[in-house]
């Protein structure tokens, strides 16, 4: 294909945007920029143990060293170091040289970072991927033993989602603006308002017309839910490519690169285009060679190669070997991206939300978008995922009638005080998603105060829940985590259920009405 254009966007904690704390005069080199000019004299055949075997194959050198240092044209008598004269100049883009930056009283920087507030703390990640991808291409080599020349592969926008690294001093504030994960003392997580902005911006970008491809940079704990998300609510027929790294940039095992080069052939292939261009697979994680699916990629250890397809029913559509281009291996049928029922342009601008409390519960309209289509953030909905552990805290005879599980309950509570939109996800026995007598009756209520509720299996099953359970959604293969992200854009396209004046006594047409529009929720999870 012609020369794309490929969005880049880097997202919250990414750790293939993170970067090992820069320490003064520890041996590594780093790599900075050269403020002037300056002639080096490079040892000839140095570049490998092996180099001198073939030196008759080399042109001869620029001069060489004498036993007293000096740079002589000829060859001494009693023989030399064969040098050659390079000029390294500003322009030429990064250099590794030693980091001779110190502390403001004077003493070097160390690895260790200290407790101190935001203003006094040096940052490790980047603020977005301009100096990752310039650093790849000044730095990697491909097998060829050339450089990874991004920049003639795709031209790249660099965009800022919600990142790990920002600017304070510009105005820029932690915890909103930018989301680090070191120091420790700093970790910031982003809310639900932060996912309403990165929705936005990931629609504008997919919407100008601009761009063959996005890619999405984001921590790799995080990464799977964030692109099953844009995976249900970005409307573009364009490729969603996310990628994650295991260890920091530069740091020794460093993956990240690698998934970002495979990313950029992945869109360059056209292997993810339908007979009319569209994209056909939906948003993938591209790690470690693999082309995974965003609905059923997990990440289940923290090492290179901890990602697996999860659901029992495939998850790698593509493969992306190291000798030959990327291959897909098999097409998802589940509606996504431009397919969605769930994409942001088709989100109505108002729902219905509910509020009040268990003696009570009242309809109340939320917006869902402003008046320029985008999202709301105070209107996203609040998901929790509620476990399930074998052993109820309390016996239930065969005479009794269960207890409504209080900690359901509270949720529930606080749900219908804060008011808007609200879901829970329950995680329960493989392959049933069922759960204890007084969990059951817990949520239960909780569908009737307007409140859907999904039922999963634990982990990562294999084996799909099906609809048992007329009060809630069957969550199908999907994880936990995924099923959270699913109800949340389905609670902003359907609203919430229609409540039940008393949650706890529901009268039979209410007991209509709740499940007639739990079917509509379980059409979006059958499909999605």
């Amino acid at each position: 294909m012609s020369k794309p254009r490929i969005a880049v966007f880097t997202g919250p904690m990414p750790t293939i945007a993170n970067t090992p704390p820069l320490v003064t005069d520890a041996g590594a080199l780093r790599p900075q920029r050269l403020a002037a000019p300056v002639k080096v004299l490079v040892e000839a055949f140095s570049a490998h143990p092996l180099e001198a075997q073939a030196a008759h194959l080399y042109g001869p050198p620029d001069g060489w060293l004498d036993g007293d240092g000096r740079l002589v044209a000829e060859e001494p008598p009693g023989g030399g170091t064969p040098v050659f004269e390079v000029e390294l100049k500003p322009d030429d883009g990064l250099f590794l040289l030693p980091y001779a930056a110190r502390r403001a009283d004077g003493r070097p920087w160390e690895a260790a970072t200290e407790p101190a507030a935001a203003a006094d703390t040096r940052q490790t990640f980047l603020p977005d991927a301009r100096r990752l991808y310039e650093e790849i291409e000044r730095f990697e080599v491909g097998g060829d033993g050339r450089p990874v020349a991004l920049s003639e592969l795709a031209d790249f926008d660099f965009l800022r989602a919600a990142p790990g690294g920002g600017y304070p001093r510009e105005g820029e504030r932690l915890g909103v603006d930018y989301f680090p994960y070191e120091p420790p003392h700093l970790v910031r997580e982003p809310d639900l308002a932060a996912l309403a902005r990165i929705t936005d911006q990931v629609q504008e970008a997919a919407a100008s017309g601009r761009y063959a491809g996005l890619q999405w940079l984001e921590s790799s704990a995080t990464v799977e839910e964030t692109l099953y998300w844009l995976n249900l609510v970005i409307d573009t027929t364009v490729p969603i490519v996310g990628h994650a790294a295991q260890r920091s940039h530069r740091a020794i095992g460093d993956d990240g690169a690698k998934n970002i080069l495979d990313g950029v052939r992945f869109i360059r292939s056209g292997v993810w285009a339908d007979a009319d261009g569209r994209d056909r697979l939906g948003a993938v994680l591209i790690v470690d060679e693999m082309v995974l699916a965003s609905r059923e990629v997990a990440k289940v250890d923290a090492r290179p190669g901890g990602y697996v397809a999860v659901g029992g029913h495939g998850g790698v559509v593509a493969d992306l070997g190291a000798h030959w281009g990327p291959r897909v291996t098999y097409v998802p049928e589940r509606r996504h991206t431009a397919m969605s029922a769930l994409r942001l342009p088709e989100l109505p601008g108002e729902v219905d939300g509910v509020q009040g409390d268990l003696s009570g519960v009242r309809r109340t309209r939320v917006a869902v978008k402003d008046a320029d289509g985008r999202l709301v953030g105070a209107a996203m909905p609040r998901v929790s995922i509620v476990p399930f552990g074998h052993y109820a805290e309390e016996a239930i005879g065969p005479d009794a009638q269960a207890v409504p599980d209080a900690g359901v309950l509270g949720q529930v509570e606080r749900a219908l005080a804060r008011g808007g939109l609200a879901g829970l996800v329950v995680e329960g026995m493989v392959p049933y998603g069922s759960t204890d007598p007084g969990i059951d009756r817990a949520l239960r209520i909780a569908v009737c105060a307007g409140i859907p509720v999904v039922r999963v299996g634990r982990g990562h099953p294999g084996g799909m829940v099906f609809r048992r359970d007329p009060w809630a959604i069957a969550g199908d293969n999907l994880t936990a985590n995924k099923a959270r992200m699913l109800l949340t854009a389905a609670l902003l396209r359907l609203g919430a259920l229609p409540p039940a004046r008393d949650p706890v006594a529901p009268t039979e047409a209410e007991c209509a009405a709740i499940r007639a529009r739990l079917n509509a929720f379980q059409d979006v999870f059958d499909t999605h």
